[in-house]
């Protein structure tokens, strides 16, 4: 099954990475830029043929390693 997860840090955490970028844009003259969050977009190609069951497993996956549950958010949807 094909399953995409996107992982987000959630708005009240602030986004370092965003902010470099957002800063390097303004040094480049794009300052009509006001902010930019970083985010991370995973295409997972798994095994299995149970919806339910392969997003239980894809969300361990992003308990233990896809996904900081302190600093992020994440949404699985699971493609077939």
């Amino acid at each position: 099954m094909k399953v995409r997860v996107e992982v987000t840090r959630r708005p009240d955490i602030a986004d370092p990475e965003g902010t470099t970028i957002k800063r390097a844009l303004h040094d480049l003259d794009h300052t009509i830029v006001n902010e930019v969050r970083v985010d991370r977009v995973f295409h997972l190609d798994v095994e299995g043929d149970d919806a339910k069951e392969v997003h239980r497993r894809v969300a361990d996956m992003c308990q233990q390693l896809l996904a900081n549950p302190v600093l992020e958010d994440y949404e699985i949807e699971v493609l077939h």
